[in-house]
């Protein structure tokens, strides 16, 4: 593999570099993973690990979850699969198969980490667990991601996104007060247990620095979700109040109401919570002497914040206060308010919309967006970019995500010898 790579940025300010001068320039991944485990492969190849992403022949069926570039579906087009797997390279290996299974073990001697999200139980029936690839190379460090981990009474069940959303109990903080419960729209368990398997790699890689051993890593998707959760845990022991669905609504910092978080304004929606005594007196008085300047504050509104107590409002004087702020609120922009905000220094902030989020001058200012070529479309697509800066050793995207096979030849002839007869003969009986 040609270790120099062109990092690509809308304003080009990385220089070809060596690959090897990247944090992990110097590993390899083997990555196995469906949708459950791709951004933990993405991580690593962010931070330069060359990454080989193994597909069945024909490619992963996680090539057919949309969108599509311009809405055509198709295996090659699926915007989810470059979103998760660019800085990758691309194979395609039937590890069911008896050649495929000596192909992989070959593979695995110069690779440093495999990282697979089968079912509990597969590769051991392969013959491919732990056990057996550290018996190949000792400092193998292997990551294994499921929806409930390999062991315990739910190690067998599936576990799809949504039924791990539910049972972390974050669905049950989600959605109106007066409705069932809801998940948020895009998977995220998925996303945490990929962050959690990149951790948890990384930790065994220091480990294997130390002693020179491997190690076998086994996340829960269930798991890692549940840590979101984290600030619930408290809330009992700071508040004793458990936390629950309030939708727009923040609970616990009265007993008696509820305070309003999710704004509508005349565009979108803006944050804004009425805090008490000092925490909350500038921006209040801020917001209303504001409003008084357009002739939008009733009089009960011209008081001294500093003295007002949320822990002790009820939810009609609650109410009274918010209905006026909520009209000034509509007539008003997101933009309009953020701006207004900002000169006065008061706690309120636009609801980002994927628009706000391309267009934010702030994300332009650090080259946040990352312009990646696609020649199979003829097009180069805007990205966001990697999750850190690391100003000595680069973190970017610096490869597209692979098309299905793309780099069979490059890995199997030039890496492994084979020859160009093999390739066709593996090909011909769906080994690759």
């Amino acid at each position: 593999m040609d270790n120099k790579v062109q990092y690509s940025s809308p304003e080009n300010t990385y220089p070809c570099v060596d690959r090897l001068d990247t944090p992990l320039g110097q590993y390899r991944v083997l990555d196995l993973t469906d949708e459950k485990g791709f951004l933990c492969g993405k991580t690593l190849g962010d931070l330069g690990a060359d990454v080989i992403k193994v597909e069945r022949p024909g490619g992963d069926p996680s090539r057919n979850i949309g969108p599509f570039y311009n809405d055509i579906p198709h295996p090659e087009k699926s915007l989810y699969w470059y979103a998760f797997n660019n800085n990758k390279r691309g194979i395609t290996l039937n590890i069911e198969t008896s050649d495929g299974k000596k192909i992989f073990k070959r593979l695995v001697q110069t690779s440093d980490f495999v990282i697979e999200s089968f079912p509990p139980g597969y590769m051991k029936n392969l013959g491919l667990d732990y056990s057996v690839l550290s018996n190949i190379n000792p400092r193998i460090i292997m990551t294994s991601i499921t929806p409930f981990g390999q062991d315990g009474p739910y190690s067998g069940y599936k576990g799809p996104d949504i039924i791990a959303w539910a049972m972390c109990g974050m669905m049950n903080l989600c959605g109106e007060t007066d409705r069932p419960p809801v998940r948020i729209s895009f998977p995220q368990t998925y996303l945490h247990a990929g962050t959690h398997a990149a951790t948890g790699t990384m930790i065994a890689l220091y480990w294997r620095e130390i002693s020179g051993e491997g190690q076998y890593v086994d996340v829960s998707i269930r798991e890692a979700a549940t840590i979101a959760l984290m600030n619930s845990f408290s809330f009992w022991d700071l508040n004793r109040i458990n936390m629950r669905r309030a939708g727009v609504f923040r609970i616990g910092l009265s007993s008696n109401a509820q305070q309003r978080v999710s704004w509508p304004c005349r565009d979108g929606y803006v944050a804004f919570a009425l805090f008490g005594s000092n925490l909350g007196a500038a921006t209040n008085k801020a917001l209303v002497d504001w409003m008084d300047s357009e002739g939008m504050a009733p009089d009960y509104l011209k008081r001294d914040w500093a003295t007002f107590d949320l822990a002790s409002i009820t939810t009609a004087e609650l109410e009274q206060i918010m209905e006026p702020i909520g009209k000034f609120f509509l007539h008003h922009t997101k933009s309009e308010l953020w701006e207004g905000a900002r000169k006065r220094q008061m706690q309120l902030y636009p609801v980002a919309d994927i628009k706000d989020i391309v267009e934010d001058p702030q994300l332009h200012s650090r080259a946040f967006w990352t312009s990646v070529e696609h020649p199979e479309l003829g097009v180069a697509i805007t990205y966001p970019g990697p999750f850190l800066k690391l100003f000595e050793t680069p973190c970017h995207i610096w490869r597209r995500a692979p098309l299905i096979g793309e780099h069979n030849a490059e890995i199997y002839e030039k890496e492994l010898g084979l020859s160009r007869n093999d390739l066709l003969a593996l090909k011909q009986a769906r080994i690759i």
